[in-house]
């Protein structure tokens, strides 16, 4: 059954964001490091702080981490990068997306990197490459961060159209930093003995790993859910069904976290199974103040987090 919700707000979501949501203070995420090769929207390197805090505050050192719906990975980059799980494991559905994942995992990261590095972005070279039919997974791997770097807001979902203005007026360069993206992807690739790749349902690797205490799962689902629309417009693969995802995740052994629109219909989903919930303070690629919601079985940590940072 498919999870259908209103997306009017009523009185009862009204009462819930003044119970539980933050002040106007947003997580300083200056100090974040940059990890992925992607710039992704619902991009979570506002949330980056408080996976630490996750983490750190349970001891998952001989965990696996499980990121079922990969798109950027900086979730699961930061576990790796910052030794706080055994292992991390990206799931992604999206051929494009996976592809560069595999290809970054693998020997051919250079071929990628340097490819990158001698692109020169003009209309006419990113015309040329993004109608070519890819003959091999590094190709496709170029042309899918290409495509994320050229495309307005990064989205690969079929009819977007191409950067026009862009930042400074500079058009289609203004998000193609080939540089930087080597860097990006070299030390990924020195960190790749720490990460696997599985190209496949998100939700298929959650059941089959949902009886194994050593796996825990961030859950970031393209925002379908409650009536939204933008997971559609943002996504190649965007249908889900929400009260799956949440029946499947009630059933896992290890601990996990969910991150979902702030939306009534999600809160109940999140009763219905008992989970905890907590509404956090972000901004979106607009910089619109915005709130979004946490979902695990205790979220005291974060709780006592933000207190001590003031911000409750």
């Amino acid at each position: 059954m498919s999870l259908k919700i209103s997306s009017a707000a009523t009185s009862n979501l009204d009462l819930f964001t003044a119970t539980v949501s933050l002040d106007e203070s947003v997580p300083n995420v200056a100090s974040v490091p940059q990890r992925s090769p992607f710039r992704y929207p619902g991009g979570k390197t506002w949330l980056v702080p408080m996976i630490r805090t996750w983490l750190k505050s349970k001891n998952f050192r001989q965990s696996e981490l499980y990121e079922i719906f990969a798109g950027g990975a900086t979730v699961g980059l930061t576990a790796a990068f910052e030794d706080l799980v055994r292992k991390t494991v990206l799931v992604e559905y999206d051929p494009q997306v996976a592809a560069v994942w595999h290809v970054i995992l693998g020997p051919e990261w250079k071929y990628l990197a340097e490819r990158i590095v001698n692109f020169k972005v003009t209309s006419e070279t990113v015309q040329i490459e993004l109608k070519r039919t890819p003959s091999s997974c590094g190709e496709l791997a170029f042309q899918t961060i290409l495509r994320n770097r050229v495309n307005h807001g990064g989205i690969l979902a079929p009819g977007v159209g191409l950067i026009k203005g862009g930042e400074n007026g500079k058009g289609l360069k203004s998000r193609w930093y080939p540089d930087t993206l080597y860097k990006r992807i070299s030390s990924i690739a020195y960190v790749s003995e720490k990460i696997d790749i599985i190209e496949g349902d998100g939700m298929e690797v959650l059941k089959k790993n949902s009886g194994r205490a050593d796996v825990i799962f961030f859950i970031d689902p393209p925002y379908t859910a409650a009536g939204k629309k933008a997971g559609r417009r943002l996504y190649a693969y965007n249908e889900l069904d929400h009260e799956s995802l949440f029946e499947e995740t009630s059933k896992t052994n290890g601990d996990f976290l969910m991150t979902y629109d702030n939306a009534e219909g999600v809160i109940d989903l999140a009763k219905a199974k008992n989970f905890d919930f907590l509404a956090v303070a972000m901004k979106n690629t607009h910089h619109t103040n915005m709130t979004e919601l946490l979902i695990g079985r205790d979220l005291g940590w974060a709780r006592a987090s933000l207190h001590a940072q003031g911000r409750r």
